[in-house]
């Protein structure tokens, strides 16, 4: 499984579907929002949990067609299927390499960007652990999306009409949690929502997609 993972984030890095093309998106969208509603702090300040939480959510969309589509097109996907390692860890793994190189650095960088939106400093704690709990939900549901459009040809855009829907409950509660955080409202409520979604997502999703594989490779 070790070996595994580190091809893929090795993969990752070599195919452009790494933290780079995530965080720069990101970026992008952090710096384009002062320009779109104007400059003022006050405004900034309450929209910035929803645009950052909205940010990392469609950084993460980016890379979700690369998950499976190299392997599938160089047929790394069929040994994998013959392989002892059961498919549902493979999935795993690969769920993991994906957030790794998508979802921890962006994590990393919110505090960043949050001085870009003027994100009060009470709200930071809570907004880095609502994308500490809930980005790990958005590889997961990615990576079965991905299992579903896997050999489709320009599945990207079926792929993103697949999984926004399910990343809907976890924007909403992670941004919720970044919310009452800015409010200094108590926001264990939303936290174990995100938690409980991220948990549900993992403990379920990859037998999901380990079935949805099987199909596809038959």
């Amino acid at each position: 499984m070790i070996a595994l993972l580190l091809r893929d984030l090795r993969l990752a890095m070599r195919a452009g579907g790494g933290f780079g093309l995530g965080l720069a998106f990101f970026l992008i969208v952090v710096t384009l929002v002062p320009f779109g509603v104007g400059p003022q702090g006050g405004l900034l300040a309450t929209i910035a949990p929803g645009i950052l939480w909205l940010g990392a959510l469609l950084a993460c969309l980016l890379s979700l067609d690369r998950i499976l589509a190299l392997d599938w097109e160089d047929g790394s996907l069929d040994l994998l299927a013959t392989a002892p390692l059961p498919m549902e860890a493979v999935v795993s793994v690969k769920a993991l390499a994906h957030w790794l190189t998508t979802g921890l650095p962006l994590v990393l960088a919110t505090p960043v960007f949050g001085l870009l939106l003027s994100l009060p400093s009470k709200g930071y704690a809570p907004l880095l652990l609502s994308l500490l709990l809930g980005t790990p939900a958005l590889s997961v549901i990615g990576t079965f999306g991905a299992a579903l459009t896997v050999g489709l040809k320009r599945g990207g855009l079926l792929l993103s009409l697949l999984v926004l829907p399910l990343y809907v409950p976890t924007l909403i509660f992670g941004a919720e949690m970044a919310r009452r955080g800015v409010d200094g409202l108590d926001y264990s409520t939303p936290l174990l929502m995100v938690a409980g979604i991220t948990c549900g997502t993992i403990a379920l999703l990859p037998f999901a997609s380990a079935a949805v594989l099987r199909v596809n490779l038959r």
